[in-house]
């Protein structure tokens, strides 16, 4: 009896640790691998190019996204392929926003999907300035290929990088 009060205190005590590690990295604002990658789906696999629609000489959209929401360049964000939609959950004008993990160069971030678009065949996604300054903060590529998208479940997630 004292070896399984033992276990279930040493288990309480192993949860409560856990549990505390994985609030002080979301309340810092990024995430862990862990977590994200049991909340995330089957991941689709292509190339991501950058978009902004206030840069002259683009043909890209203006600037309210999808979701109803003013273009930022600022922030975690991006816009996925329109035949993607439902696979992210219907980015929709006026509904809470969709979230995904990106992945590419060794880098793991997370972006909120608030807009839709006809991209260039091959391209799954098109990040914004911020979202692609993180994977290439020069901005020379233009295109990363191999990257990873993987929707995530759940509508409260912090967008940013993966710890």
């Amino acid at each position: 009896m004292l070896f399984g009060s033992s276990a279930a205190v040493c288990g309480a005590v192993v949860a409560l640790a856990v549990s505390v590690s994985v609030a002080r990295c979301e309340a810092d604002g990024v995430h862990s691998s862990a977590v994200v990658d049991e909340a995330s789906g089957d991941a689709i696999v292509g190339a991501a190019s950058m978009y902004n629609p206030f840069k002259p000489g683009r043909q890209e959209g203006g600037p309210n996204t999808a979701s109803g929401e003013r273009y930022d360049p600022s922030v975690w964000a991006a816009a996925i392929k329109t035949s993607l939609r439902q696979k992210f959950g219907g980015v929709q004008f006026g509904a809470r926003p969709k979230y995904a993990v990106v992945e590419a160069v060794g880098k793991k971030v997370i972006v909120k999907i608030n807009d839709v678009g006809p991209l260039v065949p091959g391209r799954i996604i098109d990040l914004n300035e911020r979202t692609m300054r993180h994977f290439d903060p020069s901005l020379e590529l233009g295109v990363i290929s191999g990257v990873k998208v993987r929707p995530l479940a759940g509508d409260y997630w912090i967008p940013g990088p993966v710890g």
